[in-house]
């Protein structure tokens, strides 16, 4: 622990050195993250550098947030986000874990679509964010498609062009889906998105009740949470089932995931590298 985070901790707490225990503990690919005890109450503690990701805690904490505010699906509550010279801080509320049930899936399907009822009038949000370590564009549109090309695809394609990761076939393939959007997408209210559900941005509690982590917030058409939690194995079965129950999924749901999962595949690509390239040609060479 950096000197200069453990001091302003223990003024934060008005505690000594000697009564703040730090663990460290797996937190993903870009965050340094602890539980810390303090009087016996423990918090999970995030650490990243505030000049290579800006803002991006606050964007996180905004999110969960925004999340938990619902009153429908739990989240950590943000305890303390700040910058500590050149670093910042997010603190949040420790979760222990329970089990995974039959019934936790259902309820996970069911507090889903209740989330996905949230809704405004256009898609987007009002502050722009993160998508894993990359910017997220949220430039409110009225229309799906416009934003889902504009403020989704169209930035990291071109992020992608740069890193020569993608070549003139591949720009012309998402030129040619562009106008099959319409015809794929079904017209939906904008939705309330945790935008980044895949199996490693969720929790379930002491309770066996499901908890949103990580999030990537915007209000956006429902099926981006649903493609999401398809693309590293899915998710259990009552899950699908339950959320299908309350809220049927369009009839052709299954290429709207493939559409939809372009924009984590393109994410992924320009983060990681070149294989996964051969998924993101497999779902273009299906729509065109």
């Amino acid at each position: 622990m950096q000197p200069s985070i453990q001091k302003y901790l223990n003024q934060y707490f008005s505690i000594s050195n000697s009564t703040i225990q730090f663990r460290s503990i797996g937190g993903g690919c870009i965050n340094d993250c602890f539980q810390i005890t303090v009087n016996s109450e423990r918090f999970f503690l995030k650490i990243n550098s505030a000049n290579q990701y800006p803002n991006l805690f606050q964007k996180e904490k905004n999110g969960l947030e925004l999340l938990g505010s619902q009153n429908i699906i739990r989240a950590p509550k943000p305890i303390l986000c700040d910058e500590v010279e050149d670093q910042q801080i997010l603190l949040l509320e420790w979760i222990d874990t329970g089990s995974r049930t039959k019934q936790f899936w259902k309820t996970f399907g069911e507090q889903l679509v209740w989330l996905h009822h949230s809704t405004q009038d256009h898609f987007g949000l009002d502050e722009n964010n993160y998508m894993g370590s990359l910017p997220q564009n949220n430039e409110p549109q009225s229309d799906w498609n416009k934003f889902f090309i504009d403020c989704r695809l169209q930035p990291q394609i071109k992020l992608a062009e740069e890193k020569m990761l993608l070549q003139k076939k591949h720009l012309a393939a998402f030129e040619n889906l562009y106008p099959k959007l319409p015809g794929i997408f079904n017209d939906e209210k904008p939705s309330l998105l945790h935008g980044d559900l895949w199996n490693g941005n969720f929790m379930c509690d002491e309770n066996s009740q499901p908890v949103l982590i990580d999030p990537a917030v915007y209000y956006g058409h429902r099926i981006v949470d649903i493609a999401m939690t398809t693309i590293f194995g899915g998710f259990d079965k009552e899950f699908y089932d339950s959320y299908n129950y309350h809220h049927p999924f369009p009839k052709n749901f299954r290429e709207q995931c493939d559409i939809a999962n372009l924009y984590p595949l393109l994410i992924h690509l320009n983060l990681f590298g070149s294989s996964y390239l051969s998924q993101i040609e497999l779902i273009l060479n299906r729509v065109i």
